[in-house]
């Protein structure tokens, strides 16, 4: 707020601050992760997960659109709001109570500090379902190349162009709202892939499409697949990690989660530039496709999961 208000026009302090941005978020989502399964009952955690991941989607479809309609009475009124919401945050999370359980005690050592990525590895549900994901977005980030699809393939404006982006966000939401009310219980391994095959078959038709209409229903299909293996990863590896370990290995599924977000995009633009927009994420659906096809080979326990486990604690 500082820098807008005193019209900074030096560009390394907006770095620093997005550094320590991106610092304070490593922290907060394997803790927020993490803590997730004390604030509910056991039985009711399912429900918790998908109203927690549809509010996420649901506040980056409105949040834009707030905030463009905020900055129109000016920047002031932007981060006067901002700061009232966290500090609302801050108040309630300061009042929440939560069952305590026993912790571990072990001094801060190289084992400790690793303990999250030894689990991962010796567990191969939590490890299958966790590179799943990685692998399938790694290929799969199709919505990073969005601006240029819709000026060169779809030929269509901003305002097309910000319904395109917002068609994930809506699928994953809506998916998201549903399970809350109607939980998956059963087959899990099945809808687990089901969910990243659609990822990827919907990735590959958007590659195909030349239709505006066409590529808003695959990217709707896009976010409602993605949403599906989101929720199963989520419940998976929440409760088949103990209390004593579950911030460690949170943020060993938040390194993936960012490494696939991020790497995918850079992976996208790349093979864009050698392959040209619409090979490129054809041939990134086409990977995830196959992706998934390896892993229910590799990780049969994942493919044959019925059900999620019992809580660990």
């Amino acid at each position: 707020m500082q820098f807008t208000l005193s019209g900074l026009q030096a560009v390394w302090p907006v770095f620093a601050v997005m550094a320590l941005h991106g610092s304070a978020r490593a922290f907060m989502m394997p803790a927020g992760q993490a803590i997730l399964p004390n604030l509910v009952p056991t039985e009711s955690f399912a429900n918790a997960v998908a109203l927690s991941s549809s509010s996420f989607q649901i506040a980056m479809l409105i949040g834009p659109t707030l905030g463009g309609l905020l900055y129109l009475v000016g920047p002031s009124m932007v981060y006067f709001i901002v700061t009232s919401l966290l500090l609302l945050a801050l108040t309630l999370m300061l009042f929440t109570r939560i069952d305590q359980r026993a912790v571990s005690n072990q001094p801060a050592s190289w084992r400790t500090l690793l303990e999250g990525l030894v689990f991962v590895r010796s567990r191969p549900l939590v490890l299958g379902t966790i590179s799943l994901d990685l692998f399938a977005v790694l290929f799969g980030g199709a919505t990073a190349m969005l601006p240029a699809i819709a000026r060169d393939i779809l030929q269509v404006g901003p305002s097309e162009l910000g319904l395109l982006r917002t068609a994930p966000g809506l699928g994953a939401a809506l998916t998201a709202m549903t399970l809350a009310f109607f939980p998956l219980s059963r087959q899990l391994g099945r809808w687990m892939f089901d969910g990243v095959a659609l990822f990827g078959f919907a990735t590959i038709l958007f590659g195909l499409s030349e239709n505006f209409y066409l590529s808003l229903a695959a990217l709707f299909l896009l976010g409602v697949g993605d949403m599906v293996s989101v929720y199963i990863r989520q419940m998976l590896v929440q409760l088949e990690t103990p209390d004593a370990i579950r911030g460690r290995v949170s943020a060993v599924n938040a390194v993936f989660i960012g490494a696939s977000n991020e790497l995918g995009e850079f992976e996208s633009g790349l093979a864009a530039a050698w392959l040209g927009l619409a090979p490129s994420v054809i041939a990134g659906g086409v990977a995830t496709l196959i992706v998934t096809g390896l892993w229910m080979l590799g990780f049969p326990v994942l493919r044959a999961m019925d059900r999620f486990p019992r809580a660990q604690r």
